[in-house]
């Protein structure tokens, strides 16, 4: 939507600008302005996530490992934990009352995307790109 902004704004500096070198700086800077703008948001929040990493408050910088610690019990309980009770319960003769159920296609995408970013995390301080 902003391009097709860009074009007519661009356009009108022709008929009240007459510096032809003026008129492309003003004409570039008005094509790179909503990209700067996003590239500042996204800065701003890296500053944000790394202020909540190194606080030492539970509420701010706990709910990552959190929600890691959470993932991770549910995938150990639905892929391990659970088959073996089942099969144990099963070959003691003893009859169980239905085990609860996770909804894996909820959790697998958070679960994977952490793991995702912290495979990134990890190639990133090997390659040197992150300090």
């Amino acid at each position: 939507m902003l391009q097709a902004l860009i074009g007519p704004v661009t356009g009108l500096l022709d008929k009240f600008i007459e510096d032809k070198d003026q008129k492309n700086a003003l004409a570039h800077e008005i094509a790179t302005m909503s990209e700067r703008h996003a590239q500042q948001l996204a800065m701003a929040q890296i500053e944000v996530n790394k202020a909540e990493a190194a606080s030492g408050s539970v509420f701010k910088g706990g709910w990552r490992p959190f929600i890691g610690w959470v993932c991770g019990f549910a995938f150990a309980y639905h892929f391990i934990l659970q088959p073996i009770l089942l099969f144990g319960t099963a070959a003691a003769g003893v009859s169980l009352p239905p085990l609860p159920e996770f909804d894996m296609s909820q959790m697998m995408p958070v679960l994977l995307g952490m793991l995702g970013l912290g495979g990134l995390r990890t190639y990133e301080k090997k390659t040197g790109v992150a300090k």
